[in-house]
């Protein structure tokens, strides 16, 4: 009973586990955030490896020399 006298009791209890579940939510919101941010990474690296094939077919096919080849992938090695 004293414990209700002085304001601690179901209230103090009850904030607690609210003010835990709100700091786990926290966690899980930053986790989540990094994550997406890493995600782009990825994506990039992919892209480059898609140009470097269309470079590779375009050499294959003709369509451009050895020097222009050599050119643009330096210039997707610098930009990746």
């Amino acid at each position: 009973m004293s414990g209700m006298m002085n304001g601690t009791g179901m209230m103090g209890s009850g904030f607690c586990v609210f003010l835990g579940i709100l700091i786990i939510l926290a966690i899980i919101a930053v986790v989540v955030w990094m994550r997406r941010g890493t995600g782009t990474n990825h994506s990039s690296q992919s892209s480059s490896s898609h140009s470097l094939e269309i470079l590779k077919e375009r050499l294959a096919k003709g369509e451009i020399s050895e020097e222009e080849y050599d050119h643009l992938k330096r210039k997707l090695d610098e930009q990746g």
